[in-house]
């Protein structure tokens, strides 16, 4: 039909409705521009990886919650954990890559709290055993930590502070090359830093990503107190391994830990044998005070007054009870473990002998030209006196225990004839022997350090960590041993080929 022309008076009804409709269609549909580019339409978002059926171990609370989760469903997505729940209440997406984890049991991956790395071997090791953080250190033990490893763990940096060392991580750069270095008169003696220079390391080390400073023996108690105060602003954990700082004082002014066994018992030394160490923390003066607490009776009062003490301070204990472990009763041959293999002997510290298992006691060089007999009395009187020490340390450590202090599992691998990730193991077996249920054990070496550090990235099976994650065959929380039993392994949510690290 032709159109009409337009003629006369326009029928106002229409009109209205034509306005209205106009209005609605600019309200309905937006104007777009010439030239103005179309928004891209949301990528859709791909289903998680699912684990599914497992029973999640609570190891929150330093190990004495209970609430396990079981039938659990957790989805990963970009190596974290987005989503945790019952499978009656939390859904499978579809098109999600399934894991049945039906009668497993799943645990954190498990964090070192103090440890080297200083091979690819090494950092196999740790993966191969379920370690999937380190907090690691390079030292003359331990020698230089392999940063490049992969695969292998989460490595987070430890530094020393206040202190000159030819190992710390700043020794390579142009402004503290010489600054850092170790007097060389007398060897192996560190010298305190001035309170600029450790104002300035602070910053730069923390600049490096360091996550933890370990504070040595000649830091003074000023110091010491300074440090600690202005490191935990800056969001760093502090190690303590005093001898010239009186322990109790490190332990009030806030530090996070105390290093080892055979370290912190120098806290129970009265001020006679304290008040040397501050000229002398590495002569005579610190043997002697070494020797007190080594012989101090476990019933003494003034150690159980030193537990009490240490268990009523946020402090907490890392105790490194592997470094002892072959000078203990009941040690077995860490060789004969699969995840040996990745180890070079050479890359150890005072590595145990490969067929026996048995520590290797040096013996003088003279001694090579005497009788074969002098030689073995030689070295059984040397493994006597190493073995009597390591009882007299368990027999204290026993009762500190007592008064319940905070623990955190570390190995302290690679030195005195431990492994990388088998002696993490050795560890958590030694903090249940010293009394901690399996539960709290293996909260030492997980939850702990979320708890301890405010590190809440990792420790749990949570939303929001990182999908570090051990999926066992049996129950750790009935036998420690358990841990050992591991099935599958993922870090960052990427599953790692256990068996298939043995075959490169």
């Amino acid at each position: 039909m032709p159109r009409r022309p337009f003629s006369g008076r326009p029928n106002l009804l229409h009109l209205g409705i034509a306005v209205v409709a106009l209005a609605s269609a600019s309200i309905q549909l937006p104007i777009r521009l010439s030239g103005q580019p179309q928004l891209p339409k949301p990528a859709p978002v791909p289903p998680p990886l699912v684990l599914a059926g497992g029973t999640v171990i609570d190891v929150t609370d330093w190990g004495h919650s209970a609430n396990d989760l079981h039938d659990a469903v957790i989805y990963i997505r970009e190596g974290r954990i987005t989503a945790i729940g019952p499978r009656a209440t939390l859904p499978i997406p579809k098109g999600s890559k399934v894991i049945d984890c039906t009668g497993k049991y799943l645990v954190p991956g498990l964090i070192d709290g103090f440890a080297g790395m200083n091979s690819q071997g090494q950092a196999k090791a740790d993966l191969y055993m379920g370690v999937t953080t380190v907090v690691a250190s390079s030292d003359e033990i331990r020698g230089r930590v392999d940063q490049h490893a992969n695969p292998g763990p989460h490595i987070y940096m430890l530094d020393s502070i206040g202190s000159t060392d030819d190992w710390s991580l700043l020794i390579n750069h142009p402004d503290w090359s010489k600054k850092l270095a170790d007097p060389k008169t007398p060897p192996g003696r560190s010298v305190e830093l001035a309170p600029e220079d450790t104002a300035r390391q602070l910053v730069d080390t923390a600049k490096l990503g360091t996550k933890v400073l370990w504070l040595g023996h000649n830091l003074t108690a000023a110091n010491t107190q300074w440090i600690i105060e202005r490191a935990h602003q800056m969001g760093l954990v502090t190690y303590g391994e005093f001898v010239s700082t009186p322990y109790r004082v490190g332990v009030q002014a806030g530090v996070d830990v105390l290093l080892h066994m055979g370290r912190y018992e120098l806290g129970v030394v009265p001020d006679e044998l304290q008040q040397p160490l501050m000229d002398d923390p590495e002569g005579s003066a610190s043997r002697t005070a070494y020797g007190y607490s080594e012989r101090l009776p476990p019933t003494d009062y003034r150690l159980r007054d030193y537990a009490k003490f240490l268990a009523a301070h946020r402090t907490a204990l890392m105790p490194t009870f592997s470094i002892y472990y072959l000078r203990l009763p009941g040690h077995r041959n860490l060789w004969l473990e699969p995840a040996a293999q990745f180890l070079d002997p050479k890359n150890l510290n005072s590595p145990p002998d490969m067929k026996t298992g048995e520590t290797v006691y040096p013996i003088p060089a003279w001694t090579r030209r005497t009788p074969n007999y002098y030689q073995k009395w030689l070295e059984d009187g040397a493994r006597k006196k190493a073995d009597q020490q390591a009882d007299r340390l368990w027999a204290i450590n026993r009762t500190i225990y007592e008064a319940y202090p905070h623990y955190l599992a570390a190995s302290g691998a690679p030195a005195m004839g431990t492994m990388p990730g088998i002696s993490m193991h050795t560890e958590l077996e030694m903090l249940v022997r010293i009394g901690l249920s399996p539960r709290e054990a293996l909260a030492a070496a997980t939850n702990n350090y979320a708890e301890q550090f405010k590190w809440h990235e990792l420790g749990q099976i949570a939303v929001g960590r990182r999908a570090d994650i051990l999926v066992l065959d049996d129950d750790p929380t009935i036998n420690i041993w358990n841990v050992r039993h591991i099935n599958t392994l993922f870090i960052d949510g990427n599953q790692i080929d256990r068996e298939g690290l043995l075959k490169k």
